[in-house]
C-alpha cells in the first residue's frame, strides 16, 4: 500500500458533511406525513375501514402516474389499519407485493400460500400445520398450480381474518401472466367461509384496464381512485420537507430545491423525480468536497440522471436496434466528418454479417434510425443533396464510451469491437 493511499477513510470521514441522513430522500422511504394527499388518504381511509365493521371492503385499484405517491398512501393507510385492527371482529393482515418482481400466477400464490402459513406457525406454534394438514412451506417451482392455490385458500381460510392484498404494479403481473390469477382472488370471497380478500391494485398504466377480461375488470374495480400530478409549488413543499430531514442546515443554496421541482413538474408531477434529482445533486456537491450545494448542481444532477436513464433505454432495445447505434458509434469513433443513413447502413451490414444476424433492408434501418431519434438517443436531421436526394445526418446524444459499454452487455452481439471500417467510410 502506498503512503498516498493511507488515511483515505480518515479523510473522507473529517470532511464537512453535507447529509444528516441521505436515505429520507429515497422512494422507498414512507413519511409520516403525505402533504398534498389528505383527500387520497381520507377516500382510502374510508374504503378499508369496513373490516373495523365486520364488513368486506371492496377491491380497488389506484392509478395515476409514476411519482404520483400512490404506493406511498397505500402503504401509510393500511399500516394505520394494521393498528387499529384489534377492535375489528376480523384481525386484518396486509400483504404486499410487488409485481414487476413477483411476476406470475405461481409466484403469486406461492408466496401469498407462504406469508399465512408463517402467520399460522406463528400464532399456533410450529406443529400446527401438520395437525391442520398443512404442508410448512410451498416451494417457488415444482407444484401444480391449483395445488398450490388450494394451500393457500387453506392457510387463509383457517382463521378468522381479512388479508388486503395489494398487488403494486400490477399491469406488469397481466402483461407477463395473463389475468388467470387476478380472477381467481377477486372471486375468492365466495368461496371462504371464515376469512375475506381485499385486493388492491395500483398501476401507472391509465390503459390497464384495457387489458383485462370484463369479468376481472368489474371485480377488480369495484372502487377506483386516481392520484392526480403533483404540481411545481406541491413538489416544493414536499422537497423543503424532506430536505429539512436529509441534509444539514444551511447547506442548500437559494434556488436548489425550486429548480428540483421546476424540472420534476415539467416530467408529468414525479414526486419520485425530484427527490431522486435533490439527492443526486447532494451527492455530486459531497464528492467534490463542495460546502454548499448550488444550482449548477442540480443542472449536472439532471444531466446525469438523463444519461442513466438513456442508458438504461439502450440496455433494453432490441438487437437490430442496438447494431445500428453500434453503427452510428463505431463511424464516430473512427474518425467520419459526418454521419449519414448509407454509411450507418454499409456497417451495419458488416454487423450483421460478423453477429450471423439477419440483415434488415435500408427502409427498415431508416426507420430504426427515427426511433432512435425520437427516444432522443439520437438526433438526425434530414438535409437535402441535390438531385441525389435526401439523407440523414446523424449526431450522438449520448457518450459514446457510455453507450457502447451498454451494447456490448447483449451477449447475442458480442465481439464487435474486432470490426475493421473500410477507408473511404471513416473520411466522409
Amino acid at each position: 500500500m502506498t503512503k498516498s493511499s493511507e488515511g483515505i477513510f480518515e479523510m473522507l470521514l473529517e470532511t464537512k458533511p453535507i447529509f444528516k441522513n441521505r436515505e429520507y430522500l429515497r422512494p422507498t422511504y414512507t413519511p409520516e406525513e403525505l402533504p398534498h394527499r389528505e383527500e387520497q388518504i381520507h377516500q382510502l381511509a374510508r374504503i378499508l375501514a369496513a373490516p373495523l365493521r365486520g364488513e368486506t371492503p371492496s377491491n380497488l385499484f389506484i392509478y395515476g402516474k409514476t411519482g404520483t405517491g400512490k404506493t406511498a398512501t397505500v402503504r401509510y393507510v393500511t399500516k394505520e389499519l394494521e393498528r387499529v385492527s384489534d377492535r375489528s371482529p376480523r384481525k386484518v393482515e396486509v400483504v404486499y407485493l410487488n409485481c414487476e418482481i413477483v411476476n406470475t400466477q405461481y409466484r403469486i400464490l406461492a408466496t401469498l400460500a407462504n406469508v399465512f402459513l408463517e402467520k399460522a406457525r406463528e400464532r399456533y406454534g410450529h406443529g400446527c400445520l401438520s395437525s391442520f394438514g398443512m404442508p410448512q412451506q410451498v416451494p417457488m417451482t415444482g407444484w401444480p398450480t391449483d395445488q398450490v392455490y388450494r394451500c393457500f385458500f387453506d392457510a387463509i381460510d383457517h382463521d378468522r381474518q381479512l388479508a388486503v392484498i395489494v398487488l403494486d404494479e400490477i399491469d406488469k403481473l397481466v402483461l407477463k401472466s395473463g389475468d388467470g390469477v387476478l380472477y381467481n382472488l377477486t372471486r375468492m370471497n365466495s368461496d371462504l367461509k371464515n376469512a375475506k380478500v381485499s385486493i388492491v391494485g395500483i398501476s401507472n398504466d391509465l390503459n390497464f384496464m384495457g387489458y383485462l377480461d370484463p369479468r376481472v375488470r368489474s371485480s377488480l374495480s369495484e372502487e377506483e381512485l386516481v392520484f392526480p400530478p403533483y404540481n411545481a409549488l406541491q413538489l416544493k413543499d414536499i422537497l423543503e420537507k424532506r430536505a429539512a430531514m436529509s441534509f444539514i442546515d444551511g447547506v442548500l443554496d437559494n434556488g436548489v430545491i425550486g429548480l428540483c421541482a421546476a424540472h420534476a413538474a415539467r416530467e408529468h408531477g414525479d414526486a419520485r423525480r425530484a427527490l431522486d434529482l435533490l439527492r443526486v445533486a447532494g451527492e455530486l456537491g459531497e464528492r467534490e468536497g463542495a460546502e454548499m450545494i448550488t444550482v449548477e448542481h442540480v443542472r449536472r444532477a439532471f444531466q446525469k440522471i438523463e444519461q442513466d436513464k438513456m442508458l438504461e433505454v439502450i440496455r433494453t432495445l432490441p438487437t437490430q436496434s442496438k447494431l445500428v447505434l453500434y453503427s452510428i458509434i463505431l463511424l464516430g469513433e473512427r474518425g467520419a466528418r459526418r454521419i449519414v443513413t448509407g454509411d450507418v447502413y454499409s456497417v451495419y451490414c458488416m454487423l450483421c454479417r460478423q453477429s450471423g444476424l439477419d440483415i434488415l433492408t435500408s427502409r427498415r434501418v431508416s426507420d430504426l434510425i427515427s426511433e432512435l431519434d425520437m427516444m432522443g438517443i439520437i438526433n438526425a436531421c434530414i438535409i437535402s443533396k441535390g438531385r441525389y436526394g435526401r439523407t440523414k445526418e446523424i449526431t450522438m446524444n449520448i457518450q459514446a464510451i457510455q453507450a457502447r459499454a451498454a451494447i456490448q452487455e447483449d451477449y447475442s452481439i458480442s465481439g464487435l469491437e474486432a470490426l475493421t471500417l473500410p477507408r473511404q467510410l471513416t473520411l466522409m
